[in-house]
């Protein structure tokens, strides 16, 4: 009977352990790399390590996530388990300020499906309900994560003269976040904006600079949301393409060659010379290059259209 993938990558990881080609202490690989290395899905990766956990091949340690456990060391019976679950929940250690970058760090390595008070718990080998001593749930944790990667890269004391650097500088800004923290983009809403005191900061920053050109409120929010969909719009992808080079295990360039013989025999028939003419002239899709161009253009026409009241 054939055995399920994690079953088997489980089994490969196991035996390099009883090997000795992983000792005890030494990292296992994470699930990022599994999905490299056997070119499965994240769930299939996340399901081998939750496995290797559960059989007592690895434990979670506190800063350094995942190891293979120390077989000298014995497990604890299940009333000691409980007690030091309890224990942990006072832990000085366990800060509000730990428990965001740790999720941070999941959700930039593994995606924010992934992401969940248990996974957070497992990275700093704590208890997971020790968590809402410092966080209230989920929901809450995201507004600190996406309050602090906004914060990380603060916008100037002292902005640029002229509102189109000061647009071009925060728009920028906000492209380098995205592609730092390429879960960040899915997590901001526009219909339902969320309380996030340096993203406000941002929204500010854009009325600021428009503020004293003859236009209304409305407007000035208009272009502030125009400039920031086209950013966040472009970032929706890092995502996206994240977990397909995950899945597929191509990059966006490798894929796009396997497609290649198919996208030519479709056009083979005619239909489309421009395509063609795009796909033999060696299309390249850079992300930040049709960012940039379609700040440039944003902005030339906002200036064309304040030029013209």
């Amino acid at each position: 009977m054939n055995q399920p993938p994690y079953r088997r990558i489980a089994d490969e990881i196991r035996a390099r352990i009883t090997a000795g080609q992983l000792r005890p202490g030494d990292p296992v690989p994470s699930a990022r790399r599994i999905t490299r290395e056997w070119g499965v899905a994240l769930a299939t990766a996340t399901k081998v390590l939750a496995t290797l956990n559960t059989e007592g091949m690895t434990r979670a340690l506190p800063g350094r996530g995942t190891v293979v456990a120390d077989p000298t060391v014995p497990a604890q019976p299940a009333g000691t388990a409980a007690r030091a679950a309890r224990h942990n929940e006072g832990d000085p250690d366990l800060t509000r300020e730990r428990i965001v970058a740790s999720a941070i760090r999941v959700a930039d390595a593994e995606g924010l499906a992934q992401l969940s008070m248990r996974r957070i718990a497992t990275e700093l080998g704590a208890a997971p309900m020790s968590l809402y001593r410092h966080v209230s749930g989920k929901d809450a944790l995201l507004i600190s994560m996406m309050d602090s990667v906004l914060g990380e890269d603060p916008l100037p004391a002292r902005p640029p003269k002229g509102w189109r650097a000061q647009l071009e500088l925060s728009s920028r800004m906000q492209w380098r976040g995205f592609r730092r923290h390429p879960w960040l983009a899915l997590a901001l809403s526009i219909t339902r904006p969320q309380l996030v005191p340096n993203g406000m900061r941002h929204t500010e920053w854009a009325l600021r600079a428009l503020d004293g050109l003859g236009l209304t409120i409305q407007e000035m929010m208009h272009i502030h949301m125009t400039l920031f969909s086209h950013v966040r719009g472009l970032a929706l992808n890092f995502e996206a393409e994240a977990q397909a080079e995950q899945d597929s295990g191509l990059t966006s360039d490798e894929w796009m060659q396997t497609q290649e013989h198919s996208f030519r025999d479709v056009a083979g028939a005619g239909d489309f010379p421009l395509l063609t003419r795009l796909i033999n002239n060696g299309m390249e899709l850079d992300l930040d290059q049709v960012f940039e161009f379609g700040l440039g253009r944003l902005l030339d026409g906002l200036e064309r259209h304040l030029a013209g009241r």
